[in-house]
């Protein structure tokens, strides 16, 4: 069963238990339970564990986590036992990774047995801080948004309710009011990361232009568009380069990405016009009109969603893996999603209906390529449930 949260408890407890060998840095998009987590790893150990949070308006300099970590200092000495101590939204203090390097290395010179789970819902910053100080030194596990196997165990959703308000937890409770759930959806999710995560932290010469395309990515998250047409559709003297420069900070917020071509060639991959795609289908829940009933009904527009869930599911399944997420199209043919391990591959193509139908694109792949396996999803092939409950990498077995 695809249960990303239920995987990543199990990887932390694993690694706590061992002798301490490294950091352990937790991050991922807002809202996806990564605090939850923590206290559920802390639950579960056998030794003394600190909590803090950084999560909060007055702090303005670095003093906070020297304070927190002669607690657990403090606790080590008294006990000469090991100490897990937990730091969250660690991205809000200035210069942290700097500053967690320096004490971490004290205590390993010093052979303190203090263990450290960091926390942060601002993927670029994070990845920042890990390369830029403390490589050699942590072990990142990424949180990616709740699958649907996730939110229909915790919240009772169906298949078709998944598929058009997404994987955010924090949502689950507002669904019947479709008024507050996307008001919630825009401000506390859309609004604060691209305003906190993104905006405050990195540089961007034209804000609006930028929150156009995530508008824009959203709109035509399932196809294919070319920088070209972007600058077209968005009306501005923007570029392809800031489009591009654009689309990968949404994609490390984990929002929205803009998927490649698969062509064997990895400089043709990164020069081909991108497939949009989001990350959580929530978001185009949330920037549209359509009510539940009407986009079900709506066989067109059922379709895109169909296609963005079975792509929003394959891009958070591969974060953190050695498999790349593509799609692949020739003149007239073209398969919706391949994945590449290695010389390995898998090709998909997505059917919402039930309805029977050739498959071109599959078979001129498969005489060019020869892929592992090609994958029906929907029509008469793998149920989509069934496609969303089953982890991808047992697909390569």
């Amino acid at each position: 069963m695809a249960n990303f949260r239920r995987d990543i408890l199990k990887l932390l407890l694993e690694r706590f238990t061992e002798p301490r060998k490294f950091i352990q840095v937790l991050y991922g998009p807002r809202q996806v339970g990564k605090t939850t987590l923590a206290h559920q790893t802390i639950d579960k150990l056998n030794f003394k564990s600190l909590y803090a949070s950084a999560d909060a308006p007055t702090l303005e300099d670095n003093f906070w986590i020297p304070q927190q970590w002669d607690i657990a200092r403090l606790y080590n000495a008294q006990n000469n036992k090991e100490v897990l101590l937990v730091l969250d939204e660690i991205q809000k203090i200035p210069n942290w990774s700097e500053v967690v390097k320096k004490l971490w290395d004290e205590d390993t010179r010093n052979k303190r047995n203090i263990k450290i789970l960091l926390l942060g819902s601002s993927p670029l910053l994070i990845q920042t801080g890990l390369t830029e100080s403390l490589a050699g030194r942590f072990e990142a596990v990424y949180a990616p948004h709740w699958s649907f196997v996730e939110m229909k165990d915790a919240f009772g959703f169906s298949l078709d309710e998944f598929i058009f308000y997404g994987g955010y937890p924090g949502s689950a409770a507002l669904v019947k009011d479709v008024t507050r759930w996307r008001n919630y959806i825009f401000n506390a999710l859309i609004e604060t990361t691209i305003s906190r995560d993104i905006l405050l932290t990195t540089r961007v010469d034209k804000p609006v232009l930028f929150r156009r395309l995530f508008q824009l990515a959203c709109d035509f998250s399932g196809q294919i568009l070319s920088f070209q047409k972007m600058v077209g559709q968005l009306q501005d003297a923007g570029n392809s380069t800031t489009l591009a420069h654009y689309l990968e900070l949404l994609r490390g917020v984990g929002m929205v990405a803009g998927i490649f071509k698969f062509s064997g060639s990895k400089v043709q991959q990164r020069g081909s016009s991108p497939k949009l795609q989001v990350f959580n289908t929530a978001l185009i829940s949330a920037l549209n009109s359509y009510t539940f009933k009407e986009a079900r009904e709506n066989l067109s527009i059922w379709g895109r969603f169909v296609e963005s869930a079975i792509g929003a599911y394959l891009i958070n399944s591969i974060q953190n893996s050695n498999i790349n997420l593509l799609y692949w199209r020739d003149e007239n043919y073209e398969v919706d999603f391949v994945l590449e391990r290695g010389a390995e591959l898998i090709a998909i193509e997505v059917k919402s209906g039930a309805q029977s139908t050739s498959l071109p694109g599959m078979k001129r792949f498969n005489e060019r390529f020869k892929p592992k396996r090609l994958l029906l999803v929907g029509g008469d092939g793998i149920s989509i449930e069934e496609f969303l409950s089953e982890p991808i990498d047992n697909w390569f077995q």
